[in-house]
């Protein structure tokens, strides 16, 4: 007999489901088969496989070692979180506690994997997590961390990953419900005197990854809002900062765009002679923005910690760059 104890990242989901997880190379009627038999018991009783699982819960196997071994993988293979742990150089973590993490991603990285052989933000966090012992190797056999919202490659900013079962629900949730204040900061072409709110619909071409703008709905088209307001003016561009009321692909950089302040360095939507000029003295080829702060709403336990609170990142140093030699000129 075998039996295990149900853990934060194990509850809340669904015995059967646990089952599969804990026993991947078993047929999905062997687990059923086996609660019929009580050969698979919840807190000593017979079970149906839909119960949901809580903290504390122990599952009994009455199965032979050689059956559990056979119906097992090996333990899961950490060299790729490894090596992105180590090769993936920039990131920081800015804020931790037992459900979440949220971390600081330079322009340039993955937040995941868009190929078999990327190394994302996402084999970063699990390598993290594992190298300070906040998790171990057998755990990943039933949860896998992983990142919650995603940023393009070369957008800068802050992402927050899941390390529980209960902080990946709670915090896709939240995104989903739009209730996490999302903020970026950019710079832009011209000058932005006052605040604005822009609405309209995005329409996505999956086959060339770009989007463009519609004043009226489709079937094909998603709502998108976009808050913006300026914070520096600097020279012949403007330091923005916006707040995503929706979030969709590329939604701030076509929103600033339509109005007429396209992102410096944007090639997909923006001046490409304003670029070009920013890219022979800077090395610009990629849009400035950077998700620079997320506002969390008042939360109940167990996410008490991060009621109401703001999670700020430091501007990327070319920002800063260029802020500070505008100031000169």
């Amino acid at each position: 007999m075998q039996e295990t104890k149900i853990g934060t990242n194990e509850a809340g989901q669904r015995l059967d489901k646990f089952l599969q997880k804990y026993m991947p190379l078993a047929p999905v009627s062997f687990f059923y088969k086996m609660l019929r038999k009580k050969n698979i018991t919840l807190n000593g009783k017979k079970a149906q496989g839909n119960e949901k699982l809580m903290e504390g819960d122990q599952v009994r196997f009455f199965l032979s070692e050689e059956t559990i071994q056979r119906f097992r993988e090996s333990l899961p293979d950490i060299k790729e979180y490894e090596a992105a742990f180590r090769k993936l150089k920039g990131i920081s973590v800015l804020y931790e506690d037992d459900h979440i993490l949220v971390m600081n991603k330079p322009a340039g990285i993955l937040s995941q994997k868009a190929g078999a052989g990327d190394l994302s933000l996402n084999e970063w966090m699990i390598g993290c997590l594992l190298e300070s012992g906040a998790l171990e190797q057998s755990q990943l056999s039933t949860y896998k961390p992983s990142v919650c919202n995603r940023l393009d490659r070369n957008t800068w900013g802050l992402v927050i990953g899941a390390k529980s079962l209960p902080g990946s629900q709670e915090m896709n949730r939240l995104i989903s419900a739009h209730a996490i204040g999302k903020y970026y900061r950019m710079l832009v072409k011209g000058r932005v005197d006052r605040e604005e709110t822009l609405e309209g619909y995005l329409i996505k071409d999956e086959k060339t990854n770009k989007v463009s703008l519609s004043m009226k709905g489709s079937e094909d088209a998603s709502f998108i809002k976009t808050r913006y307001y300026p914070v520096r003016h600097l020279s012949d561009k403007t330091l923005v900062e916006a707040q995503l009321i929706t979030g969709k692909t590329h939604q701030i950089r076509i929103h600033l765009a339509q109005a007429g302040h396209p992102l410096l360095g944007d090639y997909k939507y923006g001046d490409k002679k304003w670029n070009d000029g920013y890219k022979n003295k800077y090395g610009i080829d990629s849009q400035l923005l950077s998700a620079c702060r997320l506002e969390f709403p008042s939360m109940e336990e167990p996410f008490g910690k991060l009621s109401r609170k703001v999670i700020t990142a430091p501007l990327p140093e070319i920002f800063q760059r260029l802020i500070s030699e505008s100031r000169k000129a």
